[in-house]
């Protein structure tokens, strides 16, 4: 009978040993890795610093982080290894948010941003102040706000399958804060997202140019002290539809789901379409108030929405 040879049995046992040690190093590797180049920091800052002015993703290992970034140029993108399990907790950089944005775009996917406050009450999970912003499957919670834009009317926003939750506040003196603010952009796209428990301001507060709202929910039933769902204050043209809205019984303000033009015609509102939604009050609350409230003189295109007894489909003011 021949003997099997255990040269090879024990040059794959080494392999093995060989791979799972490597396997371990990687799991003991610092948490922020450049994907392109496979550099690994122990900060964010020093990741985004390495990007530079180039073109990058930072892929972001499951943990909860005191970490805050500021970019000033470029192209990154901030990439849940796990979405969901990536949590920034607190951290604020320039005392405005936990990424603060000035480069040319910006991607952030899987994050969630908890816990996040400023002296000024604006304190964001994402501060915006130049470029191009994507976010998907991320959750902004319990912070004053969830995102916060700047001015950039050549650039866009677009947020997707993400959660606002138990956020805004109208106790700073400046004036409240909102679960997203959008100053004069280009563009702000919102879908398939969700806003809930609302703790003061709006919801979706924006100046932009234009904007559309597509298949989201904005649930204010357990919210306290909140305003409009949507504040467009200086008009917009664009679209809001297959949305879904209920207003809670703890208002600031109850007298209209949508707000457009209310602090003048910055934007002409004569393209805005709003239709295809369900608009209700939450269970035991019973009241008047409008969907569609304009100011000015646009006349805005609201088409068939579902709306409960109690709510006026539009007015003037």
């Amino acid at each position: 009978m021949k003997r099997i040879p255990r040269l090879p049995l024990v040059a794959l046992a080494l392999a093995a040993l060989a791979l799972h040690a490597t396997m371990a190093e990687a799991q003991q590797g610092a948490p922020f890795t450049i994907a392109e180049t496979g550099q690994q920091f122990a900060r964010l800052q020093d990741a985004v610093n390495a990007i530079g002015d180039g073109a990058g993703t930072v892929r972001i290992a499951p943990g909860r982080y005191a970490e805050c970034a500021v970019q000033g140029a470029g192209d990154v993108a901030y990439l849940a290894q796990v979405p969901g399990q990536a949590v920034f907790d607190g951290a604020t950089c320039e005392g405005k948010g936990t990424l603060v944005l000035r480069g040319r775009s910006a991607r952030v996917e899987g994050l969630v941003f908890t816990g996040i406050k400023v002296p000024d009450f604006n304190g964001a999970g994402i501060r915006l102040e130049h470029g191009n912003l994507a976010v998907s499957q991320a959750w902004f919670r319990d912070s004053q706000q969830g995102i916060l834009a700047g001015e950039d009317t050549a650039a866009t926003i677009t947020v997707d399958k993400s959660t606002f939750t138990r956020l805004g506040t109208c106790e700073g003196p400046g004036g409240c804060a909102h679960s997203i603010y959008i100053g004069n952009y280009g563009a702000l796209t919102v879908t398939r997202s969700r806003f809930e428990a609302g703790r003061g301001g709006h919801y979706v507060k924006s100046r932009a140019a234009r904007i559309g709202l597509f298949g989201n929910s904005f649930d204010d039933s357990a919210g306290r002290a909140t305003n409009y769902m949507i504040d467009l204050p200086g008009g917009a043209s664009g679209q809001i539809s297959d949305n879904w809205f209920v207003q809670g019984a703890n208002k600031e303000n109850y007298s209209a789901f949508i707000a457009v033009a209310a602090e003048g015609a910055q934007h002409s509102s004569a393209g805005l379409v709003v239709q295809a939604n369900d608009a209700r009050f939450a269970p035991g609350v019973s009241r008047e108030s409008t969907f569609v409230a304009v100011w000015g003189g646009d006349t805005v295109q609201i088409g068939a929405n579902r709306l409960a007894a109690g709510l006026k489909r539009t007015d003037r003011r």
